[in-house]
């Protein structure tokens, strides 16, 4: 995109945003369903970078974890746990996570204490870890299929909010574009799972936010995908306006394989 370009957009996208506005606060936009905030939910990830030798230990230690999990899942403890395998690998990022939800922050530390005392924390195969990082999430747009799967697929993207962002604008991009989509897509079996994240515990600097769906298959990637453009297609406002809040230079995409359970 040359410089001219490139000016007119950054026009245009102050322009929609203002327009996007009024839109979503027309009668019309009223009078459709109306997409509100869930309590809390807290997720706990912890990301492995596991040599390539150690992938198949790495696997059976996740399975060790599942007694526990199930355990928790079906007692209330927790909604939903699972696993990825990242398939796009980056110097920077690591190889496996595993993760539980719950509702509440109290939920994700009793399933984490129970791994340190049962040593499923400190098994032999995290011992060969180069790197090992944890975050904590929370989220208050969501939603899931009940039932457990193997070998599906994440989808993960990450943006980070400019400064200059309405306090609201995780709230507005959230119920206006993102979840009336992803509610569509899991009406339909395209996913499974769905959320809308920030850091509950602030490892990182606050401003990003994270849009995560399971996939219920491969081809259903291409189907989100589809489903995005003709969203935007549309409503040609959204992809402005969404640009118009955030800063693409600090865009991340995630793809893992998932096996996963929800409550």
């Amino acid at each position: 995109m040359n410089r001219m370009n490139r000016k007119w957009w950054r026009v245009l996208t102050g322009l929609c945003g203002l327009a996007l506005a009024a839109v979503w606060a027309s009668p019309a936009r009223a009078q459709m369903s109306e997409v509100k905030e869930k309590p809390p939910m807290y997720s706990y990830v912890a990301f492995w970078d596991i040599p390539r030798a150690q992938w198949g230990a790495m696997e059976k230690g996740i399975a060790a974890d599942q007694p526990i999990l199930d355990k928790d899942l079906a007692n209330g403890t927790i909604v939903g746990y699972g696993d990825d395998t990242n398939l796009v690998h980056q110097p920077d990022a690591g190889t496996h996570d595993d993760w539980w939800s719950a509702m509440s922050m109290a939920g994700v530390i009793n399933v984490l204490e129970q791994m340190y005392s049962t040593g499923n924390a400190t098994t032999p195969v995290l011992g060969t870890a180069t790197k090992h990082w944890d975050s904590i999430f929370v989220s208050r747009f969501y939603n899931w299929h009940s039932g457990s799967w193997k070998n599906l697929y994440t989808h993960g993207s990450s943006y980070k909010l400019r400064a200059d962002a309405p306090d609201d604008a995780i709230e507005k991009l959230s119920k206006n574009m993102v979840v009336p989509l992803l509610e569509k897509l899991l009406a339909d079996g395209t996913i499974h799972e769905y959320e809308v994240d920030t850091l509950a515990i602030h490892t990182e600097a606050p401003g990003t936010f994270y849009i995560f769906y399971i996939a219920a298959n491969a081809e259903a990637l291409d189907k989100a995908q589809a489903a995005l453009r003709e969203t935007l297609k549309a409503n040609p406002l959204n992809g402005p306006a969404f640009d118009s809040m955030t800063d693409y230079t600090g865009h991340r995409d995630f793809l893992a394989r998932t096996n996963a359970a929800y409550k």
